[in-house]
Protein backbone atom coordinates (compact mmCIF):
# COMPACT_ATOMS: atom_id res chain seq x y z
CA UNK A 1 0.00 0.00 0.00
CA UNK A 2 1.42 3.75 -0.79
CA UNK A 3 -0.58 6.64 0.59
CA UNK A 4 0.17 9.88 -0.87
CA UNK A 5 -0.95 13.55 1.00
CA UNK A 6 -3.02 15.14 -1.29
CA UNK A 7 -4.01 17.48 1.50
CA UNK A 8 -3.71 17.64 5.25
CA UNK A 9 -4.25 21.79 6.25
CA UNK A 10 -7.20 22.87 8.43
CA UNK A 11 -7.54 25.25 5.55
CA UNK A 12 -6.67 26.76 2.52
CA UNK A 13 -4.68 29.49 1.04
CA UNK A 14 -1.31 29.61 -0.59
CA UNK A 15 -0.44 26.07 -1.42
CA UNK A 16 -2.95 24.39 1.74
CA UNK A 17 -5.34 22.12 0.93
CA UNK A 18 -7.76 20.36 2.83
CA UNK A 19 -7.81 17.08 3.95
CA UNK A 20 -7.33 14.15 1.22
CA UNK A 21 -5.35 10.73 1.44
CA UNK A 22 -4.66 8.82 -2.50
CA UNK A 23 -3.70 5.25 -1.73
CA UNK A 24 -2.15 3.51 -4.50
CA UNK A 25 -3.87 5.05 -7.64
CA UNK A 26 -7.45 4.12 -7.09
CA UNK A 27 -8.78 5.33 -3.44
CA UNK A 28 -9.34 8.60 -2.04
CA UNK A 29 -9.68 8.80 2.11
CA UNK A 30 -11.50 11.78 2.17
CA UNK A 31 -11.62 14.03 -0.64
CA UNK A 32 -11.25 17.49 0.07
CA UNK A 33 -9.85 20.71 -1.76
CA UNK A 34 -6.40 18.33 -2.44
CA UNK A 35 -7.93 16.38 -4.89
CA UNK A 36 -7.70 19.64 -7.20
CA UNK A 37 -3.68 18.61 -7.68
CA UNK A 38 -4.54 15.05 -9.20
CA UNK A 39 -4.54 15.08 -13.39
CA UNK A 40 -7.74 14.75 -15.08
CA UNK A 41 -5.61 11.38 -16.03
CA UNK A 42 -5.52 10.12 -12.23
CA UNK A 43 -8.83 11.13 -11.43
CA UNK A 44 -10.40 9.05 -13.92
CA UNK A 45 -8.36 6.25 -11.69
CA UNK A 46 -9.83 6.79 -8.47
CA UNK A 47 -12.75 3.82 -8.35
CA UNK A 48 -13.38 4.46 -4.68
CA UNK A 49 -13.67 7.40 -1.78
CA UNK A 50 -14.03 6.66 1.83
CA UNK A 51 -15.30 9.26 3.60
CA UNK A 52 -14.77 10.12 7.66
CA UNK A 53 -17.69 12.67 7.93
CA UNK A 54 -19.34 15.59 6.29
CA UNK A 55 -17.89 18.27 6.95
CA UNK A 56 -17.13 20.57 3.94
CA UNK A 57 -13.06 20.33 3.98
CA UNK A 58 -13.43 16.55 3.71
CA UNK A 59 -16.04 16.34 1.04
CA UNK A 60 -15.55 19.73 -1.06
CA UNK A 61 -14.03 18.00 -4.32
CA UNK A 62 -16.55 14.94 -4.89
CA UNK A 63 -19.37 16.55 -7.00
CA UNK A 64 -16.24 18.40 -8.42
CA UNK A 65 -14.32 15.11 -9.68
CA UNK A 66 -17.52 13.34 -10.52
CA UNK A 67 -18.90 16.03 -12.22
CA UNK A 68 -15.49 16.23 -14.05
CA UNK A 69 -14.65 12.77 -14.89
CA UNK A 70 -17.82 10.69 -14.05
CA UNK A 71 -18.89 9.98 -17.55
CA UNK A 72 -15.12 9.08 -18.88
CA UNK A 73 -15.46 6.45 -16.74
CA UNK A 74 -16.75 2.77 -17.97
CA UNK A 75 -17.86 1.77 -13.68
CA UNK A 76 -19.72 4.22 -11.36
CA UNK A 77 -17.50 6.19 -8.25
CA UNK A 78 -18.37 4.38 -5.41
CA UNK A 79 -19.19 6.58 -2.01
CA UNK A 80 -18.31 4.61 1.27
CA UNK A 81 -19.35 5.47 4.43
CA UNK A 82 -21.34 5.47 7.37
CA UNK A 83 -25.54 5.55 7.03
CA UNK A 84 -25.67 9.19 8.59
CA UNK A 85 -22.79 10.39 6.82
CA UNK A 86 -24.63 9.43 3.46
CA UNK A 87 -27.99 10.98 4.64
CA UNK A 88 -26.57 14.29 5.09
CA UNK A 89 -24.70 13.93 1.69
CA UNK A 90 -27.98 12.86 -0.03
CA UNK A 91 -30.11 15.55 1.66
CA UNK A 92 -27.61 18.33 1.56
CA UNK A 93 -25.45 17.77 -0.89
CA UNK A 94 -26.43 15.90 -4.27
CA UNK A 95 -29.82 17.02 -3.66
CA UNK A 96 -30.51 19.00 -7.20
CA UNK A 97 -30.05 21.94 -4.87
CA UNK A 98 -26.46 22.31 -4.21
CA UNK A 99 -25.52 19.88 -6.71
CA UNK A 100 -27.17 17.02 -8.97
CA UNK A 101 -28.10 13.76 -7.85
CA UNK A 102 -25.34 11.80 -9.59
CA UNK A 103 -27.01 8.37 -7.91
CA UNK A 104 -29.66 8.58 -10.84
CA UNK A 105 -27.48 10.06 -13.81
CA UNK A 106 -27.80 9.67 -16.66
CA UNK A 107 -30.36 7.61 -15.35
CA UNK A 108 -30.54 5.44 -11.99
CA UNK A 109 -29.72 1.63 -13.52
CA UNK A 110 -26.34 3.01 -14.92
CA UNK A 111 -25.29 5.87 -12.34
CA UNK A 112 -22.20 7.43 -12.26
CA UNK A 113 -22.32 7.15 -8.79
CA UNK A 114 -22.92 4.83 -5.95
CA UNK A 115 -23.60 4.92 -2.44
CA UNK A 116 -22.32 2.31 0.16
CA UNK A 117 -23.21 1.97 3.22
CA UNK A 118 -20.61 0.75 5.94
CA UNK A 119 -20.63 -0.11 9.35
CA UNK A 120 -17.81 0.15 12.39
CA UNK A 121 -15.14 -2.78 12.77
CA UNK A 122 -16.40 -4.05 9.38
CA UNK A 123 -13.50 -4.25 6.94
CA UNK A 124 -13.88 -3.17 3.36
CA UNK A 125 -11.47 -5.58 1.03
CA UNK A 126 -10.35 -3.92 -2.19
CA UNK A 127 -7.68 -6.24 -3.62
CA UNK A 128 -6.46 -7.13 -0.61
CA UNK A 129 -6.32 -3.68 0.95
CA UNK A 130 -8.25 -3.64 3.96
CA UNK A 131 -10.09 -0.68 5.20
CA UNK A 132 -11.96 -0.58 8.27
CA UNK A 133 -13.40 2.48 9.75
CA UNK A 134 -12.86 3.57 12.92
CA UNK A 135 -14.88 5.27 15.95
CA UNK A 136 -14.24 8.75 16.23
CA UNK A 137 -16.05 11.81 18.22
CA UNK A 138 -16.94 14.97 16.40
CA UNK A 139 -20.17 17.09 16.18
CA UNK A 140 -21.58 14.76 13.12
CA UNK A 141 -21.39 11.55 12.24
CA UNK A 142 -17.66 10.66 11.86
CA UNK A 143 -15.39 7.65 11.86
CA UNK A 144 -11.63 7.52 11.31
CA UNK A 145 -10.28 4.66 9.23
CA UNK A 146 -7.73 1.90 9.66
CA UNK A 147 -5.61 1.14 6.61
CA UNK A 148 -4.24 -2.78 6.80
CA UNK A 149 -2.14 -4.07 3.76
CA UNK A 150 -1.87 -7.41 5.69
CA UNK A 151 2.54 -6.53 5.86
CA UNK A 152 1.65 -3.10 8.42
CA UNK A 153 -1.41 -0.83 9.00
CA UNK A 154 -1.87 2.87 9.12
CA UNK A 155 -4.71 4.85 11.27
CA UNK A 156 -6.36 8.08 10.30
CA UNK A 157 -8.40 9.36 13.31
CA UNK A 158 -10.75 11.65 11.01
CA UNK A 159 -11.93 14.90 12.77
CA UNK A 160 -12.36 13.35 16.83
CA UNK A 161 -12.37 14.87 19.96
CA UNK A 162 -11.42 12.81 23.03
CA UNK A 163 -12.19 9.40 22.12
CA UNK A 164 -11.54 6.27 24.74
CA UNK A 165 -13.26 4.03 22.12
CA UNK A 166 -10.70 4.50 19.25
CA UNK A 167 -7.65 3.51 21.76
CA UNK A 168 -10.05 0.19 22.86
CA UNK A 169 -9.59 -0.43 18.83
CA UNK A 170 -5.96 1.00 17.77
CA UNK A 171 -4.61 -0.93 20.77
CA UNK A 172 -5.34 -4.11 19.29
CA UNK A 173 -3.49 -3.45 15.97
CA UNK A 174 -0.68 -5.67 16.29
CA UNK A 175 1.16 -4.45 13.18
CA UNK A 176 0.39 -0.97 13.95
CA UNK A 177 3.03 0.94 12.17
CA UNK A 178 1.83 4.76 11.62
CA UNK A 179 -0.72 7.18 13.28
CA UNK A 180 -2.48 10.22 12.00
CA UNK A 181 -4.56 12.10 14.03
CA UNK A 182 -5.84 15.79 13.85
CA UNK A 183 -4.76 18.64 16.29
CA UNK A 184 -6.90 21.39 15.06
CA UNK A 185 -6.28 24.51 17.45
CA UNK A 186 -3.35 25.69 19.89
CA UNK A 187 -4.08 25.57 23.69
CA UNK A 188 -4.97 28.93 23.26
CA UNK A 189 -8.44 28.41 21.62
CA UNK A 190 -8.56 25.17 23.52
CA UNK A 191 -12.88 26.30 24.21
CA UNK A 192 -13.10 26.25 20.48
CA UNK A 193 -11.67 22.77 20.60
CA UNK A 194 -14.24 21.52 23.13
CA UNK A 195 -16.78 22.82 21.31
CA UNK A 196 -16.52 22.12 18.14
CA UNK A 197 -15.15 18.71 19.29
CA UNK A 198 -11.30 18.68 17.91
CA UNK A 199 -8.16 18.26 19.65
CA UNK A 200 -5.65 20.64 20.90
CA UNK A 201 -2.17 20.30 21.82
CA UNK A 202 -3.30 19.55 25.61
CA UNK A 203 -6.03 17.27 24.85
CA UNK A 204 -3.67 15.32 22.07
CA UNK A 205 -1.41 14.71 25.29
CA UNK A 206 -4.37 12.92 27.25
CA UNK A 207 -5.25 11.14 24.03
CA UNK A 208 -1.56 9.85 23.26
CA UNK A 209 -0.85 8.70 26.59
CA UNK A 210 -3.96 6.11 25.58
CA UNK A 211 -2.16 4.56 22.68
CA UNK A 212 -0.17 1.75 24.07
CA UNK A 213 1.13 0.30 20.43
CA UNK A 214 4.71 1.58 18.85
CA UNK A 215 3.79 4.29 16.29
CA UNK A 216 5.25 7.28 14.16
CA UNK A 217 2.93 9.77 15.22
CA UNK A 218 2.01 12.88 12.25
CA UNK A 219 -0.23 15.58 13.29
CA UNK A 220 -2.89 16.90 11.01
CA UNK A 221 -5.67 19.45 10.34
CA UNK A 222 -3.33 22.47 11.87
CA UNK A 223 -5.40 25.42 11.10
CA UNK A 224 -3.43 28.25 8.98
CA UNK A 225 -1.99 30.97 10.79
CA UNK A 226 -1.63 28.47 13.89
CA UNK A 227 0.84 26.07 12.55
CA UNK A 228 3.79 26.78 13.86
CA UNK A 229 2.33 27.76 17.61
CA UNK A 230 0.16 24.47 17.89
CA UNK A 231 3.12 22.46 16.90
CA UNK A 232 5.39 23.97 19.69
CA UNK A 233 3.08 23.35 22.02
CA UNK A 234 2.64 20.02 20.80
CA UNK A 235 6.33 19.42 20.59
CA UNK A 236 7.25 20.89 24.02
CA UNK A 237 4.27 18.90 25.83
CA UNK A 238 3.98 15.27 24.43
CA UNK A 239 6.82 13.48 25.79
CA UNK A 240 8.70 9.86 23.94
CA UNK A 241 6.56 9.57 20.65
CA UNK A 242 8.04 13.21 18.81
CA UNK A 243 4.89 13.30 16.61
CA UNK A 244 5.52 15.04 13.07
CA UNK A 245 3.99 17.91 11.34
CA UNK A 246 1.86 15.63 8.34
CA UNK A 247 3.12 17.79 5.28
CA UNK A 248 1.21 17.88 1.47
CA UNK A 249 2.86 15.13 -0.72
CA UNK A 250 4.26 12.61 2.22
CA UNK A 251 4.24 9.03 0.74
CA UNK A 252 3.50 6.08 3.29
CA UNK A 253 4.53 2.84 2.06
CA UNK A 254 3.15 -0.03 4.29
Amino acid sequence: MKLRVLGCSGGIGGNLHTTSFLLDHDVLIDAGTGVSELSLTELTMIDHVFVTHSHLDHIACIPLMVDSVGFMRDCPLTVYAIDGTLDILKQHVFNWKVWPDFSVLPDAQQPIMNYQAIKLGEAVVLNGRKITALPANHTVPAVGYHLDSGQASLVFSGDTFTNDRLWEVVNEIKNLRYLIIETAFSNGESDLAVRSKHLCPSLLVEELAKLKREAEVFITHLKPGEVELTMQQIESSVSGRSPKMLLNNQEFEF
